[in-house]
């Protein structure tokens, strides 16, 4: 089957077509970096994408200073999509190995 244009998660909505990405049907401004993450996420939804995985995706490389980058843009991202960043529903750490996106009803 096609890969879906629109994927939709609980109020989280990912329109990969248009390159937008809406919460509560609110257009959410995300850096390119902060976008390139939350698909990376969505179209693994459920599987854990380790730090290496993730940094190889975005930057091309795994070094630890891209890790340290890699933690500074999901808090940002965590910001923009959790309601509560402290008890995410969306983005779950695996302290030590990566995050997973959490599928919402």
């Amino acid at each position: 089957p096609a890969e879906a244009v629109v994927f939709v998660n609980g109020k989280l909505r990912v329109d990969y077509a248009a390159g937008c990405a809406y919460l509560n049907e609110e257009e959410l401004h995300l850096t390119p970096i902060e976008y390139k993450l939350l698909c990376l996420l969505t179209r693994n939804i459920g599987k854990v994408l380790t730090h290496t995985f993730l940094t190889q995706s975005i930057w091309g490389s795994s070094w630890d200073s891209d890790i340290a980058s890699l933690r500074v843009f999901m808090a940002t991202l965590r910001k923009k999509i959790e309601k509560e960043p402290n008890s995410p529903q969306y983005i779950q750490t695996h302290i030590g190995v990566g995050y997973r996106m959490l599928k919402v009803d």
